[in-house]
């Protein structure tokens, strides 16, 4: 379940930052690729649910491990800003995260 998650965020990750070059879905193979890179994170996500995995679980770690993969991938590779505000939001949310997980572990 947690390779079905892996690739949910991979493709999640892959079409947000396609998002970028689509120019509002005017260019093709951008376009394709956001489109494809969706259907595949969600497609991917629904498998790792059905194998077992908690949604909130499931959902916190698709959700904090996209926002920082996209955070860091346009702050190394699309020369956008991250603050330290921006870091320290990211770590709270992965603080989240973890808070969730270890919890589900317990429950």
């Amino acid at each position: 379940m947690w390779v079905w998650l892996a690739v949910a965020i991979v493709a999640e990750v892959t079409a947000t930052v396609s998002l970028r070059y689509s120019d509002g879905f005017s260019r093709l193979l951008p376009s394709l690729i956001v489109a494809a890179g969706y259907a595949l994170a969600f497609y991917s996500l629904s498998k790792a649910l059905q194998r077992g995995m908690a949604l909130g679980v499931a959902y916190g770690v698709w959700a904090a491990l996209g926002v920082t993969l996209v955070a860091l991938i346009g702050a190394f590779f699309l020369g956008e800003s991250l603050t330290w505000v921006q870091v320290g939001g990211i770590v709270l949310v992965v603080a989240g995260v973890l808070a969730l997980e270890l919890g589900a572990a317990h429950a």
